[in-house]
């Protein structure tokens, strides 16, 4: 399957990818993981010495565009390890096997083994807050605490599709500059203009929506067994919600959560992209939480 739409438009995705990075404004080193699925290309920032931090993108977007507000402060703490999706518009590049048989939890532990970490801390947004959650509920021994921004606890396809469906379309159809900004200020809340006058990562996000073909993330379902022991997993996360996350925020995600009594906060003035629109608050949310 082909991961991106034309030559061109890959290489504008990794030609701006590489701008976001250099626009990060901190020391990173980046590194190229051989996993059971291909290589996994991971950013690595701050002192190693520190408490380790793996942080997980969302669905059709990378670790370039998602952590550029929070990198600098975070790494002040933590040692942080930014990684692509297999699969998804970064660096890491799937094999076959991606395609028959991708496993998330056996792919991090590869990743934390490469890198000889047994226990970490770990972030996600949207895919990467349940990919978060899904992991500590399937590895508890080797999560600290988990921070899942923007994500709930999964829910059926159904319900995800839908809600994909209301707050993309038609917009992400036919992307064009324009439609990109329409579609911004439909996922964010108030605080749109943190993303939105950032010409580069506007750019960036326009490259990806035009050129990236998000089937090729397909593998990346979830299915989550909920009658599973949660007190581990109950004990070590924490759901930050925006207000008005149309794809987060609604009753039947709340609901979960209460049902399954995780501990949770609801962000005012926050959409989808929380950690871009409000990047102080969510990081010193997620230092408060690990430290």
């Amino acid at each position: 399957m082909k991961r991106y739409k034309s030559p061109l438009g890959r290489q504008l995705i990794f030609e701006s990818y590489d701008k976001l990075l250099d626009d990060w404004g901190v020391s990173i080193k980046e590194k190229d993981i051989e996993t059971t699925y291909g290589h996994t290309h991971i950013i690595k920032a701050g002192d190693p010495q520190n408490p380790p931090l793996l942080l997980l993108h969302g669905t059709a977007d990378n670790s370039a565009m998602m952590w550029i507000y929070n990198i600098e402060q975070l790494s002040e703490h933590f040692y942080v390890i930014a990684v692509d999706a297999i699969g998804g518009s970064g660096k890491s590049e799937p094999n076959e096997q991606y395609y028959k048989s991708f496993n998330q939890i056996t792919w991090i532990d590869e990743i934390l083994d490469a890198l000889k970490i047994g226990k970490t801390n770990i972030c996600g947004v949207s895919y990467g807050a349940f990919l978060a959650y899904y992991y500590t509920l399937n590895r508890p021994n080797r999560i600290n605490k988990a921070i899942c921004l923007a994500g709930g606890i999964p829910a059926g396809q159904f319900e995800v599709f839908t809600k994909m469906m209301a707050a993309f379309l038609p917009e992400a159809m036919f992307p064009t500059e324009k439609s990109c900004k329409k579609l911004l200020r439909k996922l964010c809340g108030a605080n749109y203009q943190s993303f939105e006058n950032n010409e580069l990562l506007m750019k960036h996000w326009y490259y990806l929506l035009k050129y990236f073909n998000n089937q090729s993330m397909m593998q990346h379902k979830i299915n989550i067994d909920n009658n599973m022991d949660l007190s581990d997993t109950r004990s070590k996360a924490l759901f930050i919600i925006g207000e008005q996350d149309r794809l987060s925020h609604y009753p039947k995600a709340i609901k979960r959560l209460v049902h399954y009594d995780m501990n949770y906060k609801i962000i005012k003035d926050a959409g989808h992209a929380i950690n871009h629109e409000q990047p102080s608050l969510i990081n010193k949310e997620i230092m408060e939480h690990i430290l």
